[in-house]
C-alpha cells in the first residue's frame, strides 16, 4: 500500500512530545495517566524524573502514588505501570506460544511459592529464585517495590483480561505514543517475538494509517492523521532522563525507539546520559548526584533559556535532597 501522508522528523518528535505530555504539563497529582505508557525506573528514580517532566507539582512519592505499580519490563529494568492496566503490560506481552507461556506461568508459580503470601525482600532471595521473578513477572501474578536501595517482591492478583485483546490494546498504545513506528520496532518495546508483533499488526490494521517516515515506511493510528498533520513547533524546557531519549533518536530501522538510539553529541557520558530538551531539540545533557545536578549545553542559549533550564532542574522533587545546579560551560 502506497503511503499518502509523508512525515517529517520534526513532526514525528512534536506529536509524540505531546501524547507523552511533556509540551503542556498534567494537572497535579495524574501521575497515572502520565505513565499510561509505562515508565523505566533505573537508577537514580528515572520514573520519578518522567513524572515530573509530565506533571504539574510533582510530589517526590509520585512514582508509588495510588493506581501505580511496579514490576520488571522484558528487558527486566523496573518499570513504572497503572494498575488499571496491569493486564495490557504483562499478559500483553506474552507470546501465543505454548511452550514460553507454558513457561512463565511455570516461574511465577514457583515463585509465588517462595514468597509464600508474604512481601519478601531482595536480600532473602537467592540468585535461581530471583530469575524465577523476572522471567514469572510478564504472568502479571508479581509485583515489586524498588526504592533504589532495596527491592520488594509480591503476589498480587493475576489480571482478568483476554490475551488477544490485551496484546492488541499494548500495539494500538505503542503506535499511538511512538509512532511513526512499524513492527520491528514494536518487538523491541514489548518484548514481544517478531513473528507475534507482525501478527497482531495485522490484527490491528483497520486501524492503522501507512505513512512515509522521511524515506521509510512505518505506520500511525489512523486517528491520529489529524494530530500528526497540525503538529506545530514544541516550545518550552524540560530536563528528560535517558529513559525518555528514545523519543528523539532512532532504532536500528531509522524508526524510533531502540538499543542503538543517536546522540545529538558526543559530549553524553556515563555520569551525563541524560538530555536537556529546549524547544523540541536535545540541546545538552545532565546528570545528577543527590541534589547535585550539573548540565552542560552544547551551544550558547539566552539567559531567560538558561534560567528556565536552571529552574527545571531546581524543581526536581529529590526526595531528602536540597537542589543545586552547576552549569559544565565549554
Amino acid at each position: 500500500m502506497t503511503a499518502a501522508l509523508r512525515i517529517t522528523r520534526a513532526q514525528a518528535v512534536a506529536h509524540r512530545l505531546k501524547v507523552h505530555h511533556l509540551v503542556d504539563r498534567l494537572p497535579a497529582g495524574s501521575y497515572v495517566e502520565a505513565a499510561r505508557y509505562g515508565l523505566q525506573d533505573s537508577a537514580p528514580r528515572a520514573a520519578l524524573v518522567s513524572l515530573h517532566a509530565r506533571v504539574e507539582d510533582c510530589e517526590p512519592g509520585a512514582w508509588e502514588a495510588d493506581g501505580l505499580l511496579q514490576t520488571y519490563s522484558p528487558r527486566r529494568a523496573v518499570h513504572v505501570l497503572p494498575a488499571a492496566d496491569w493486564g495490557v503490560f504483562t499478559v500483553g506481552r506474552l507470546p501465543d506460544d505454548p511452550s514460553v507461556r507454558r513457561e512463565v506461568e511455570q516461574a511465577a508459580e514457583k515463585a509465588c511459592r517462595m514468597l509464600a503470601g508474604e512481601p519478601v525482600r531482595a536480600t532473602r532471595i537467592s540468585r535461581d529464585e530471583g530469575a524465577l521473578v523476572r522471567v514469572g513477572a510478564a504472568g502479571g501474578r508479581l509485583a515489586v517495590r524498588w526504592d533504589t536501595t532495596s527491592l520488594t517482591v509480591r503476589e498480587i492478583a493475576p489480571p482478568d483480561v483476554d490475551p488477544a485483546a490485551a496484546r492488541a490494546e499494548l500495539a494500538r498504545r505503542h503506535v499511538h505514543a511512538f509512532g511513526p513506528t512499524a513492527p520491528p520496532t514494536l518487538a523491541w518495546w514489548a518484548g514481544m517475538h517478531p513473528r507475534g508483533a507482525r501478527q497482531v499488526w495485522q490484527q490491528l490494521a483497520g486501524e492503522l494509517l501507512p505513512v512515509d517516515f522521511e524515506g521509510q515506511q512505518a505506520w500511525i493510528l489512523a486517528r491520529d492523521e489529524q494530530a500528526v498533520r497540525a503538529a506545530g513547533a514544541v516550545r518550552g524546557v524540560r530536563l528528560l532522563p535517558a529513559e525518555d531519549l528514545g523519543l528523539l533518536g532512532a532504532d536500528r530501522a531509522g524508526l524510533f525507539v531502540g538499543p542503538a538510539v543517536r546522540r545529538k553529541s558526543t559530549s553524553y557520558d556515563w555520569y551525563h546520559p541524560n538530555g536537556v530538551l529546549i524547544d523540541g531539540e536535545l540541546t545538552g545533557q545532565w546528570g545528577r548526584r543527590g541534589g547535585r545536578v550539573e548540565i552542560g549545553l552544547d551551544r550558547v542559549v539566552p539567559a531567560r533559556i538558561r534560567d528556565l533550564v536552571a529552574a527545571e532542574a531546581l524543581s526536581m522533587p529529590i526526595p531528602n535532597a536540597s537542589m543545586r545546579v552547576e552549569f559544565l560551560d565549554p
